[in-house]
């Protein structure tokens, strides 16, 4: 009997190429989806993981009966272009149609219709059905380069300086806040930021990406297939204090600003760390050796933290599990087991880690949002997990939980 999974952590790669494609203001999507599907991705969750009500830049074409019984949804799609390029919807905005598991299922290829309708508009198979949203999120970026910005980023210049973040998207979790310290980052190295893509690009700005000297890439879970195709030297984001300091230091060097780098580092040792440092001498850091934690979240997250926690700080990390999970990783189950039978003083993870917690009646231990899915509101530049102001944010909530047990 095949293994059930318990809990699926992670969306599917159409969820990804609707969340990465949206955030560029100059683009519409249509998704090639029944009207559930749509809402999903569009409505509902975008509420609880970005505090958006609504994405506006995406319609669904209506996959109904018909269309599933034999039609196809060609004319489902070329119909609610019609409509919305009659009710001017479509202004000043490139197309691009993307397909779901729904319409994979039954086999709609959009490439041929899509040179019927608006001119430059494209067709993006989400591969829905074999992708998760992880792989779907890299693949879709590279894609925008190859159709969009590629050709016109071979007349453009490298200018000395300018730094790229490549991420994030819509629905990943702490957003706003890794993305702000990143930024500070890069600027207190002597960098100059260029282009956040896709959170805050456009579509017809792509071909600018050409002129970053260094990128910067958010995550572990993509970007990096994009970075490497740019061909310029790639970093990734920090997590923890040797993570951070190391980064830092290396973009100096990249970018000719070492001394600006090192005076940068320097500055933050008397100020923003002032703060982990003074936790470490006082009484508090008496609990760090007994602490432990157990984390389920993405790779960037769980390699950062028990970098952080367990080799900076001394405590003794009880499980890592990664999202998305390999083959040889512990699953849901496992965590679940975990968490009712001997949890650890700290879980940082998502609603499902909660749930397991719950289910177990571990009161005494505390929870940390670390990860989606589950609602959490963290549009605040206030709650980094990277870079130096992250390692004071997740110490503090540390600390303060403990002075409620």
């Amino acid at each position: 009997m095949p293994n059930v999974i318990r809990d699926l952590s992670d969306t599917s790669s159409y969820w990804a190429a609707i969340w990465t494609i949206c955030p560029l203001p100059d683009v519409h999507v249509i998704c090639d989806a029944p009207i559930g599907c749509f809402n999903l991705v569009a409505t509902a969750v975008p509420d609880y993981t970005d505090a958006v009500p609504h994405i506006e830049n995406v319609t669904p074409s209506v996959i109904r009966e018909q269309e599933v019984g034999g039609s196809g949804t060609a004319q489902a799609v070329k119909r609610t272009y019609e409509d919305m390029r009659d009710t001017g919807v479509l202004d000043g905005k490139r197309l691009i149609v993307v397909s779901t598991a729904e319409s994979e299922m039954i086999g709609s290829d959009l490439s041929d219709l899509v040179t019927q309708l608006q001119p430059g508009t494209t067709f993006f198979h989400s591969e829905s059905l074999s992708h998760d949203e992880w792989l779907g999120r890299d693949r879709v970026l590279q894609w925008l380069w190859d159709n969009y910005g590629a050709a016109e980023a071979a007349n453009i210049a490298m200018e000395p300086g300018l730094v790229n973040i490549i991420g994030p998207t819509y629905g990943c979790f702490n957003a706003p806040s890794d993305l702000h310290e990143v930024k500070r980052l890069i600027e207190g190295a002597g960098g100059r930021v260029n282009l956040v893509f896709p959170y805050e690009a456009t579509l017809a700005g792509m071909p600018n990406l050409a002129k970053a000297q260094v990128n910067v890439v958010l995550y572990q879970e993509f970007g990096q297939t994009l970075a490497q195709t740019l061909g310029r030297d790639w970093l990734q984001a920090p997590i923890g204090i040797k993570a951070t300091t190391a980064f830092v230091r290396e973009l100096g060097r990249l970018l000719g600003t070492s001394d600006q780098a090192e005076a940068f580092i320097r500055q933050e040792k008397k100020t923003t760390l002032q703060a982990v440092w003074d936790l470490w001498r006082g009484p508090q850091s008496d609990w760090f050796s007994t602490i432990s934690v157990g984390i389920a979240a993405t790779r960037t997250y769980v390699d950062g933290l028990s970098a952080y926690l367990g080799d900076e700080l001394g405590m003794q990390v009880a499980f890592r599990a990664y999202r998305p999970r390999h083959t040889d990783e512990i699953g849901n189950e496992e965590v679940r087991a975990i968490l009712h039978k001997s949890p650890p003083s700290f879980v940082f993870g998502s609603i499902n880690e909660k749930i397991y917690l719950s289910e177990g009646g571990k009161r005494q231990t505390s929870f940390i949002p670390a990860a989606f899915p589950g609602p959490v509101v963290r549009r605040s530049i206030g709650t980094p997990f990277m870079g130096f102001r992250g390692t004071v944010y997740i110490i503090q909530e540390m600390v303060n939980m403990l002075y409620e047990t």
